[in-house]
């Protein structure tokens, strides 16, 4: 009986238009890595999101065309980008609710790594992080959380519907 699972799961892998018409990947996952820069007092923060999961998201949230890849529409699809990180990223770094700057995104093989960064944290004691990226569009979705300081590297991740990601240093 294992075998006849192994199979179909392979089989799974190989072929997803098996699957639901969209599904390209069975995991539907979003990584943010956040690292304390004490020596720029700046948090630098980078999300990693399936591109074919982020157009997607992003065409249904603003009713237009998406395409992250070309780059005639870079600085529009900045724009999307932007607005749906500061919708579905709120931070709380020592007790004290803080913005992201949107620095941009870069398309890498078949993710979309996007870059933020918040000036003035002039020490990271705690980091509490509610991010529901692509929560409006998949009910299995998990987002990672991994912050670095000084070298130390923790991690959490949360699962639909939780929201709320908190590291202590």
């Amino acid at each position: 009986m294992a075998a006849i699972y192994s199979k179909l799961l392979l089989v799974l892998m190989i072929f997803p238009s098996f699957l639901e018409p969209s599904a390209k990947h069975p995991l539907h996952v979003s990584t943010t890595e956040i690292e304390f820069n004490s020596k720029e007092k700046s948090l630098e923060i980078s999300c990693r999101i399936y591109t074919d999961d982020f157009e997607t998201v992003l065409a249904k949230q603003f009713k237009t065309k998406v395409d992250l890849n070309k780059q005639t529409m870079h600085k529009a699809m900045d724009e999307l980008v932007k607005k749906y990180l500061n919708a579905n990223l709120q931070y709380k770094i020592n007790g004290k609710n803080l913005t992201a700057t949107y620095v941009g995104f870069e398309q890498d093989n078949e993710a979309t790594n996007v870059y933020l960064e918040i000036d003035n944290v002039l020490s990271l004691q705690s980091l509490s992080l509610n991010n529901s990226i692509l929560y409006d569009l998949f009910d299995d979705q998990m987002n990672i959380l991994h912050v670095v300081k000084a070298g130390t590297r923790k991690s959490v991740r949360v699962n639909y519907p939780n929201k709320g990601l908190n590291i202590a240093f």
